[in-house]
Protein backbone atom coordinates (compact mmCIF):
# COMPACT_ATOMS: atom_id res chain seq x y z
CA UNK A 1 0.00 0.00 0.00
CA UNK A 2 1.25 3.65 -1.23
CA UNK A 3 0.90 6.12 1.17
CA UNK A 4 1.50 9.74 0.27
CA UNK A 5 3.97 11.41 2.42
CA UNK A 6 2.28 14.51 5.32
CA UNK A 7 4.02 17.27 5.96
CA UNK A 8 6.60 17.23 8.47
CA UNK A 9 4.44 18.62 11.53
CA UNK A 10 1.76 16.24 10.67
CA UNK A 11 3.76 13.80 10.06
CA UNK A 12 4.56 13.76 13.72
CA UNK A 13 1.26 14.32 14.91
CA UNK A 14 0.29 11.03 13.32
CA UNK A 15 3.35 9.18 13.98
CA UNK A 16 2.40 10.05 17.81
CA UNK A 17 -1.23 8.98 17.76
CA UNK A 18 0.11 6.03 16.12
CA UNK A 19 2.42 4.81 18.51
CA UNK A 20 -0.15 5.13 20.94
CA UNK A 21 -3.21 2.13 22.37
CA UNK A 22 -6.66 3.53 21.34
CA UNK A 23 -7.30 5.01 25.02
CA UNK A 24 -4.00 6.94 24.52
CA UNK A 25 -4.95 8.37 21.87
CA UNK A 26 -8.19 9.81 22.66
CA UNK A 27 -6.32 11.16 25.85
CA UNK A 28 -3.89 12.44 22.93
CA UNK A 29 -7.18 14.12 21.26
CA UNK A 30 -7.93 15.74 24.44
CA UNK A 31 -4.94 17.38 24.73
CA UNK A 32 -5.13 19.09 21.18
CA UNK A 33 -8.34 20.20 21.90
CA UNK A 34 -7.12 21.88 24.89
CA UNK A 35 -4.38 23.60 23.18
CA UNK A 36 -7.07 25.05 20.91
CA UNK A 37 -6.08 28.87 21.03
CA UNK A 38 -8.37 31.67 21.13
CA UNK A 39 -9.38 33.19 17.95
CA UNK A 40 -7.72 36.53 16.99
CA UNK A 41 -9.21 39.70 17.59
CA UNK A 42 -9.67 40.56 14.36
CA UNK A 43 -12.27 37.39 13.91
CA UNK A 44 -13.79 37.67 17.04
CA UNK A 45 -14.79 41.44 16.04
CA UNK A 46 -16.04 39.72 12.45
CA UNK A 47 -17.75 36.53 13.25
CA UNK A 48 -18.82 37.00 9.98
CA UNK A 49 -15.85 35.92 8.30
CA UNK A 50 -16.00 32.51 9.99
CA UNK A 51 -17.67 29.59 7.81
CA UNK A 52 -19.23 27.09 9.38
CA UNK A 53 -18.17 23.43 8.79
CA UNK A 54 -21.60 22.13 8.80
CA UNK A 55 -20.84 18.22 9.05
CA UNK A 56 -19.50 18.59 12.64
CA UNK A 57 -21.74 17.72 14.61
CA UNK A 58 -20.93 20.16 16.82
CA UNK A 59 -20.85 24.09 15.89
CA UNK A 60 -17.44 24.28 14.41
CA UNK A 61 -16.22 27.41 12.72
CA UNK A 62 -13.00 27.81 10.62
CA UNK A 63 -11.27 30.82 8.50
CA UNK A 64 -8.67 29.97 5.90
CA UNK A 65 -6.05 33.30 5.23
CA UNK A 66 -3.74 32.90 2.16
CA UNK A 67 -0.51 34.98 2.86
CA UNK A 68 0.19 36.95 -0.54
CA UNK A 69 3.71 35.82 -0.14
CA UNK A 70 4.97 33.72 -3.39
CA UNK A 71 4.19 30.80 -1.44
CA UNK A 72 0.62 31.78 0.05
CA UNK A 73 1.30 30.51 3.33
CA UNK A 74 -1.97 29.11 5.25
CA UNK A 75 -3.18 30.07 8.29
CA UNK A 76 -5.85 28.61 9.87
CA UNK A 77 -8.28 29.26 12.94
CA UNK A 78 -10.92 27.63 14.32
CA UNK A 79 -13.78 28.24 16.63
CA UNK A 80 -15.41 25.79 18.88
CA UNK A 81 -17.39 25.19 22.03
CA UNK A 82 -15.00 23.52 25.29
CA UNK A 83 -18.08 20.75 25.12
CA UNK A 84 -17.08 19.67 22.05
CA UNK A 85 -13.58 18.04 22.95
CA UNK A 86 -13.46 15.37 19.74
CA UNK A 87 -14.66 18.62 17.45
CA UNK A 88 -11.90 20.66 18.85
CA UNK A 89 -9.07 18.16 19.28
CA UNK A 90 -9.76 17.25 15.12
CA UNK A 91 -9.31 20.88 14.81
CA UNK A 92 -5.96 21.22 16.89
CA UNK A 93 -4.46 18.53 14.95
CA UNK A 94 -4.86 20.59 11.82
CA UNK A 95 -3.82 23.59 13.07
CA UNK A 96 -1.01 22.28 14.66
CA UNK A 97 -0.22 20.44 11.03
CA UNK A 98 -0.82 22.46 8.69
CA UNK A 99 -0.95 26.38 9.54
CA UNK A 100 1.88 27.94 8.34
CA UNK A 101 2.99 25.63 5.69
CA UNK A 102 2.68 26.77 2.08
CA UNK A 103 -0.38 26.35 0.50
CA UNK A 104 0.86 23.46 -1.98
CA UNK A 105 1.68 21.16 0.89
CA UNK A 106 -1.87 22.21 2.32
CA UNK A 107 -3.08 20.93 -1.05
CA UNK A 108 -0.89 17.59 -1.40
CA UNK A 109 -2.30 16.61 1.85
CA UNK A 110 -4.00 13.50 1.50
CA UNK A 111 -7.84 13.27 2.63
CA UNK A 112 -7.27 9.85 4.83
CA UNK A 113 -5.48 11.91 7.16
CA UNK A 114 -8.14 11.26 10.11
CA UNK A 115 -7.95 7.66 9.45
CA UNK A 116 -4.15 7.61 9.84
CA UNK A 117 -4.70 8.72 13.34
CA UNK A 118 -6.34 5.29 14.57
CA UNK A 119 -9.38 6.57 15.98
CA UNK A 120 -11.56 4.91 13.84
CA UNK A 121 -13.18 2.53 16.37
CA UNK A 122 -12.47 4.79 19.30
CA UNK A 123 -15.05 7.77 17.35
CA UNK A 124 -18.21 7.05 15.86
CA UNK A 125 -17.91 7.45 11.97
CA UNK A 126 -20.03 10.64 12.39
CA UNK A 127 -17.29 12.38 14.22
CA UNK A 128 -14.75 10.87 11.71
CA UNK A 129 -16.45 12.73 8.55
CA UNK A 130 -16.31 16.09 10.56
CA UNK A 131 -12.71 15.96 10.58
CA UNK A 132 -12.45 14.73 7.19
CA UNK A 133 -14.92 17.63 6.28
CA UNK A 134 -12.88 20.02 8.25
CA UNK A 135 -9.41 19.06 5.88
CA UNK A 136 -12.08 19.29 2.63
CA UNK A 137 -13.44 22.94 3.61
CA UNK A 138 -9.66 23.91 4.51
CA UNK A 139 -8.44 22.41 0.97
CA UNK A 140 -11.50 24.20 -0.90
CA UNK A 141 -10.58 27.48 0.40
CA UNK A 142 -6.93 27.11 -0.20
CA UNK A 143 -7.60 26.06 -3.84
CA UNK A 144 -9.94 28.77 -4.17
CA UNK A 145 -7.77 31.25 -3.50
CA UNK A 146 -4.96 30.43 -5.85
CA UNK A 147 -4.12 32.67 -8.26
CA UNK A 148 -5.26 32.00 -11.83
Amino acid sequence: MVTTPLPVKLAEIVDDFQALDEPDRLQLLLEFSQGLPELPQHLREHPELLEQVVECQTPLFLNVEIGEDPERIVHLYFSAPPEAPTTRGFAGVLLEGLDGLPSADVLAVPDDVPDRLGLTRAITPLRMRGMTAMLGRIKRTVRAGQPA
